[in-house]
């Protein structure tokens, strides 16, 4: 399959954090940089039969008796540019949503325990916490707000005026939200995505949050959502991805690719890409015709949860960058891979299988993990990830 960028323009390496992403379109029977030599579908998942790079349950659990005799790991994280450097704890159930604004020095969380925590990113401090009296499924920051998904509402929060208001509409669980120019979008339980539009004239006493549209189409709830270049995507539990023109908020085109539930999706270099439950991860380009066509397909031995993107320096001008694709497991694993290769770069191990990543440009190569225990791990990416 050959990847050919539309309207002549120059590929932009990495992660559509400018929410400008335009898939490639894609041609069929002809090579693309996704595709191994020897491999005309997929990618095939590694046999791993070095133990030392699996965790070791019973030192997780504290009760490994074999010490340096031990044929398995004994360590939190696995790779020479991957290091754990925190543990945050606090929340008493799964970690569902974090949220660290580029250049804050507070880190939110939300989670299945109905907790909303505001962290000291200097101390590592829980600094305040809100009972919001129903379990978190989803959490995102957008300049001074700070959203909640919540059983048949979303809550906004306004970090600097401290002003709160409750978005109506949502019927069930809302998995996923996203914002975009002053527009809000929530994926529920129920298959919908309801559209919420930013009147910024309005006086933060009154609810500057109006109601706008309704997005029908999934059969199933909406899992998560990403947006680039006027476009948005949604993912969901009935197994496809859609396209929606953010113009007109049209649904343009139907994607079916996956077996199971479509677990998070997230944009690089043109590329769509989506990970499931059916233990794949997906790239997909756009065809001529606007649909979307699976252009490369990565296996993993569990299903796949969560995807976060990481671009890392490799050069001291920070001149040459290489991307990190953090893909969370039902294993209790979250393996780290530079594209488009998929050579993997390091692991990270987790109490109970990992919900929410947060990773992003400009905060120092860190991450944050979630887990379903309820602890976050704070970890740090090395630059020079390239350098062996």
């Amino acid at each position: 399959m050959e990847v050919v960028p539309y309207s002549g323009e120059t590929p932009r390496v990495g992660w559509a954090y400018s929410k400008n992403h335009q898939p490639y379109y894609c041609r069929r029977n002809k090579r693309s940089v996704w595709k191994r030599e020897g491999d005309d579908t997929a990618s095939k998942p590694e046999r791993n039969d070095n133990r030392k790079e699996r965790l070791c349950k019973f030192w997780a659990s504290g009760n490994c008796v074999k010490g340096d005799r031990c044929p398995f790991l004994h360590s939190w994280s696995l790779g020479d540019h991957v290091s754990i450097i925190a543990t945050l704890k606090g929340h008493t159930q799964a970690v569902t949503g974090i949220a660290y604004p580029s250049g804050g020095d507070k880190l939110y969380s939300g989670s299945k325990d109905g907790m909303l925590r505001v962290w000291n990113c200097h101390t590592g401090q829980c600094e305040r916490v809100f009972d919001l009296g129903a379990e978190v499924c989803s959490l995102i920051q957008e300049g001074p707000w700070i959203f909640v998904g919540l059983p048949n509402l979303v809550k906004a929060w306004n970090t600097q005026s401290g002003a709160e208001f409750s978005l109506d509409g949502p019927v069930g669980q809302v998995y996923a939200m996203i914002f975009d120019k002053n527009i809000l979008f929530a994926g529920t339980q129920n298959g919908q995505i309801l559209v919420w539009k930013v009147r910024s004239e309005s006086e933060t006493t009154t609810n500057p949050f109006q109601p706008a549209h309704v997005l029908d189409g999934h059969t199933r709830g909406i899992v998560c959502l990403t947006i680039g270049r006027n476009m948005l995507y949604s993912g969901s539990f009935d197994g496809t991805i859609k396209k929606w023109d953010l113009g007109t908020l049209q649904c343009l085109t139907t994607a079916k690719g996956h077996s199971s539930a479509v677990m998070s999706l997230t944009c690089w270099d043109y590329y769509l890409v989506s990970c499931s439950l059916d233990g794949t991860i997906k790239a997909w380009g756009a065809t001529p015709e606007g649909g979307l066509e699976a252009c490369y397909t990565h296996k993993e031995k569990q299903g796949v949860l969560a995807l976060g993107g990481m671009s890392i320096p490799v050069t001291p001008n920070e001149e040459v960058r290489h991307d990190i694709l953090f893909c969370s497991c039902d294993d209790n694993s979250v393996h780290l891979y530079e594209l488009p290769s998929f050579e993997k770069k390091g692991s990270v191990f987790v109490r109970q299988e990992a919900l929410s990543i947060h990773v992003q440009d400009g905060n120092g190569g860190l991450f944050f993990i979630g887990d379903g225990t309820g602890l976050i791990t704070v970890g740090k990416m090395a630059s020079g990830v390239h350098d062996r």
